[in-house]
């Protein structure tokens, strides 16, 4: 009898293919298996904390990752943001004891423009300064104010304040000559003519400037020298301001090169009723000789003289609007009375020039702003001798 062989009832062993087909359908299963736990971990932890993803975020290693946030912007970069030229904008923002200033957007190539003027209880500002170091020491040279076009790095920068007491600011005794030019002439002889006096050689003026330049006097603005005037800023003796009054032919093509050349602020009073274009150059600021009192009234004297306080704020706010600047005039011939400061004061100016001679110190009149006036014949040696 033929019997079964031993190894009969054993199942065929799986060939190679078959096997590596079940150890990948294991593997699949595996990993879904993981993915499922880590769904369901998931989940709960959501639900343990509410349901709010930003609460816990699961990262590597299970460790809880914050949400980032951006880092929010300074108060100069948000003023930077509404600068309707952004090419040119800078921010300048303001630093030391007692300022409490917001940053300002200024013009870069453009003069500084209504920077401020702090007050501090029992001290009186000294001016702006660029570093810290140079608000302590104080060189006249330093300091920054708007004679000077506005500068940057990437669009901001930082003015810091300068403090003095007032009883050295009263110690200082500050003189500030307003220098008053004309007209301007190429003839060394002069001019002549009944104006004469007016026409300066304009070597001698060049001779002036290269000598203010050189000399580096303090420039101060017209806001400046207002807040002087109450005491509450320093200026250094060492300042001076420069004036052309009716804007003359002459004066804008024989001084306001000189004056741009060897970046002079320099201030020129205009007719509006005869003039209207904008500022020469850069470094001349254009305010007002009146808009129609620049002639004679009923008795002989100027319009200015001859009209009602009404009537001259008229005329003044019309020129106003010519220049986009108030601050200060001159009055034409250099007539004025009471009834005229209060038609400037109407206005909303608040200084006013004459043509008496002499020097503006604490506490002179606002509304008779004296001068040194340069006439015909006067070189750089009568300069020096006027203001120092």
């Amino acid at each position: 009898m033929t019997g079964a062989s031993p190894t009969s009832s054993r199942p065929p062993r799986p060939s190679p293919a078959v096997i590596r087909r079940r150890r990948l359908v294991v593997g699949l299963i595996v990993v879904l298996a993981i993915a499922l736990v880590a769904v369901l971990a998931t989940i709960a932890v959501r639900a343990f904390s509410g349901g709010d993803p930003k609460a816990a975020t699961i990262g590597t290693g299970g460790t809880p990752t914050p949400t980032p946030t951006s880092t929010p912007l300074t108060p100069a970069e948000q003023l930077l943001k509404t600068a309707a030229d952004p090419a040119k904008a800078c921010a300048v923002s303001f630093s030391g004891e007692g300022v409490t200033q917001a940053p300002m957007l200024q013009t870069e190539g453009v003069l500084y423009t209504g920077l401020p003027i702090p007050e501090r209880a029992g001290a009186v500002f000294a001016g702006w300064y660029p570093t810290p170091e140079t608000a302590t020491s104080q060189v006249q040279t330093d300091r920054v104010n708007g004679s000077q076009l506005t500068a940057c790095t990437d669009h901001q920068r930082t003015l810091y304040a300068a403090w003095t007491t007032p009883e050295q600011n009263v110690a200082t005794a500050a003189k500030i000559p307003i220098l008053m030019y004309h007209q301007f002439t190429t003839k060394p002889e002069g001019e002549d003519n009944w104006l004469r006096n007016n026409y300066v050689y304009i070597e001698d003026f060049k001779a002036q400037m290269d000598y203010v330049a050189a000399q580096k006097f303090y420039l101060p603005t017209w806001d400046e020298l207002n807040a002087f005037i109450d005491g509450k800023l320093f200026l250094p003796q060492h300042s001076l301001i420069i004036t052309d009054d009716d804007a003359d032919p002459t004066w804008l093509q024989l001084a306001v090169p000189v004056v741009t050349e060897r970046k002079l602020l320099t201030t020129s009073f205009v007719i509006t009723g005869e003039r209207k274009d904008g500022s020469p150059s850069p470094y001349v600021l254009q305010r007002s000789h009146t808009n129609d009192m620049h002639r004679a009234g009923d008795n002989g004297k100027g319009r200015m003289v001859n009209l009602s306080a009404d009537e001259v704020a008229a005329d003044l706010e019309e020129s106003a609007k010519v220049l986009g600047a108030k601050e200060v005039i001159a009055y034409p011939y250099g007539h004025y009375n009471a009834t005229a400061e209060e038609g400037v004061t109407k206005a909303g100016f608040l200084l006013a020039r004459t043509i008496e001679h002499g020097y503006v110190k604490i506490g002179t009149h606002k509304l008779e702003l004296p001068v040194i006036r340069i006439n015909y014949g006067d070189t750089v040696q009568g300069l020096k001798e006027n203001i120092g």
